[in-house]
């Protein structure tokens, strides 16, 4: 399989967690690895991180690519100048480049999945590109509605309301967009971790889950009518629940995964949990994006300091989704042709 890695923000930490995570994954005979970004922004962070024994191999696109070398693929002007630790316009740019560049690959069929290292969302910010995060680029370039969904070993965490302000949080939230996140939710956990009859737990909008009314009408009025309405479409989803409850009992791991109603609610907790090892999976998409779970880290960048842990964990969800939907894409293909035989017997 053929896996796509954009360089993400130049000044940051992005190729420092790439050129650690891929140390040592030549091992992996069925892997190819494809770096989108700048060569020379890459032989910079190569020489600053002391790893000259890593050969990037430029290639023009995915066919050509080596499995057994680090290929990567030119995007945009090879001449950014690196700023490390800087918040500057040509990093965006050049981040944006890369994104675009890697996703239109990953759509037509190219390469198999892609990870994306972490961008400045204000910094990439231009006429291309007006969007919270890679969420909801990803959502317009794929057509279709995404979960944000937060990836540690079985610990899996998802939100109705991502990149939203917490003053429209509540205004956001309504029974359709809950009962839509339960879908994509059943649906991934099934198809792309496969996990039959999964199991989740909904997290309430208000403190204690709005105490039957006390603290908040949310609950009752919208996440406990989408809450039935998953169940009657043979959802197994369960609460509300207060998150500081359920995050802090032996409840946890009963569940699946949880859908979270906001971003911090969710994220928070998660970080708190396995920051080092957490990936962020783009949920409900026809295509496959993983990336690691921190951001561009400014404040070490160059330092060889940063943690790879969470770039390699996003590399082998990725690999592991790829292996996953094609195994389901199998099993229903030979279901198909069971019936498909089945009925001709029966016709015969």
């Amino acid at each position: 399989m053929i896996i796509g890695i954009t360089q993400g923000d130049v000044n940051g930490i992005g190729y420092e967690v790439i050129m650690k995570a891929l140390q040592g994954m030549e091992e992996f005979d069925d892997l190819t690895v494809v770096i989108y970004g700048s060569p020379k922004a890459a032989a910079y962070h190569r020489k600053a991180l002391n790893v000259p024994q890593m050969a990037l191999n430029l290639v023009n696109s995915p066919e050509e690519a080596h499995s057994k070398r680090i290929n990567i693929i030119t995007c945009g002007d090879d001449n950014i100048k690196v700023e490390l630790g800087k918040s500057t316009e040509a990093a965006g740019q050049a981040a944006y480049e890369a994104l675009h560049a890697a996703v239109q690959d990953l759509s037509d069929g190219k390469i198999d999945a892609l990870v994306t290292a972490p961008i400045n969302k204000k910094n990439i910010q231009s006429e291309n590109f007006k969007f919270p995060g890679h969420t909801e680029y990803l959502e317009q370039a794929a057509q279709a509605q995404a979960l944000m969904l937060l990836v540690a070993g079985k610990l899996r965490v998802g939100v109705v309301a991502g990149h939203v302000p917490i003053a429209q949080v509540s205004s956001y939230i309504t029974e359709e967009r809950i009962l839509t996140k339960l879908r994509i939710m059943n649906k991934t956990l099934k198809q792309d971790f496969r996990i039959d009859g999964p199991r989740i737990a909904v997290f309430g909008l208000n403190p204690h889950a709005g105490d039957n009314g006390l603290l908040g009408e949310e609950e009752q009025q919208v996440i406990i009518p989408a809450i039935q309405k998953a169940q009657e479409e043979g959802i197994c989803a369960m609460g509300p629940y207060a998150a500081d409850g359920l995050f802090g009992s032996d409840s946890l791991g009963k569940f699946d995964a949880i859908l979270a109603m906001y971003h911090d609610q969710g994220l928070a907790p998660f970080k708190a949990l396995a920051f080092t090892s957490g990936v962020n999976f783009t949920a409900g998409l026809p295509i496959i994006r993983t990336s690691p779970d921190h951001g561009t880290a400014y404040d070490i960048a160059g330092l060889d300091k940063a943690d790879c842990s969470s770039m390699r964990e996003a590399i082998y969800l990725a690999m592991d989704i790829v292996r996953n939907r094609r195994e389901s894409i199998a099993l229903e293909e030979g279901k198909m042709k069971t019936v498909i035989e089945t009925r001709r017997e029966r016709n015969a």
